[in-house]
């Protein structure tokens, strides 16, 4: 069982540790840092790694910055659009920056 999924697009960034954040909406922001998680592909589960959560911090999608978008190894417009596309009517997010096990 995983205990936190991401699109199959990203699997590659995570895995090179290009993508070092991920943004979620108030259902995930349970995890706290030195939480070790299984890592899965949304579209079927398939574990892929592990990962080590380095912090939770609050965040709304106007306070989004560029390094933000780094994290993430994309531009902040495709980042604020990615978000959009997941969370169509939440503006408070949480991110979670984490790190390769």
């Amino acid at each position: 069982m995983n205990d936190i999924t991401f699109y199959q697009r990203f699997e590659a960034d995570i895995l090179a540790g290009r993508k070092t954040i991920t943004i979620r909406d108030k259902s995930e922001s349970h995890f706290k840092a030195g939480d070790i998680l299984r890592v899965g592909r949304f579209e079927d589960n398939q574990y892929f790694c592990t990962i080590e959560v380095l912090s939770v911090l609050p965040i709304t999608l106007d306070e989004l910055t560029e390094q933000h978008a780094i994290q993430e190894n994309m531009s902040l417009a495709e980042l604020k659009e990615v978000i959009r596309g997941i969370y169509p009517s939440e503006n408070k997010f949480y991110i979670i920056h984490f790190k390769i096990k």
